[in-house]
């Protein structure tokens, strides 16, 4: 069998699946062409967007999710309200948030304020507050847990608004430049850089 690996730029209102579900879409209604042996690693939550990898390679699928790996996962996010950088130091020091009704300490991560950052507009657009201002913030984290970047803003004080998953590792959506709801195949190597922090 021929190992196979694609990124996918998932736009905001699917499902990280192939099968709809609760009349939500799934991955198929993006009509991609896959091979049907072909599944996502992971999940990103339907409101979220970003980038999804999806492959056959078992082996590859495991050791993406193998929490002990600790390969880095970067976020764009943005927030409601002004963060600073002294605000975002929360995100260096474990925090205990409740994954599906379970506490959970989540492991060090990072955020840093992103400045003058423009990106289209979400379709549909954001809830917006006239009498709140929004900030994009780059959250970097080495673990996966559901909703764990929004339960940690959350945390520290900062809604997440929009929420766009930029990178795995040394892959980055930047440099793969897919268009939201479009595919690209990956070589092997191409796709073995998720697995190295940069």
């Amino acid at each position: 069998m021929r190992h196979q690996y694609y990124a996918l730029n998932k736009p905001y209102g699917y499902l990280s699946q192939f099968s709809d579900e609760a009349r939500h879409p799934g991955l198929l209604k993006l009509e991609l062409g896959l091979p049907k042996d072909v599944y996502p690693i992971g999940r990103l939550d339907r409101d979220s967007e970003g980038l999804l990898l999806l492959t056959n390679d078992n082996r590859f699928k495991s050791d993406m999710l193998d929490p002990e790996g600790e390969h880095e996962r970067r976020y764009w996010v943005q927030v409601e309200g002004d963060p600073k950088e002294t605000d975002l130091r929360a995100f260096e020091r474990p925090m205990e948030i409740s994954i599906r009704k379970n506490d959970y300490t989540t492991r060090p991560a990072s955020a840093r304020v992103l400045e003058g950052l423009e990106l289209p507009d979400r379709n549909p657009p954001i809830r917006q507050r006239l009498s709140i201002p929004t900030a994009w913030i780059e959250v970097c984290l080495t673990e996966g847990k559901n909703r764990q970047v929004r339960k940690m803003t959350a945390h520290a004080g900062f809604p997440t608004l929009r929420l766009i998953r930029k990178g795995f590792g040394s892959l980055d959506l930047d440099t793969l430049a897919i268009e939201p709801g479009k595919i690209q195949e990956l070589t092997q190597e191409e796709a073995y850089q998720a697995l190295r922090n940069a």
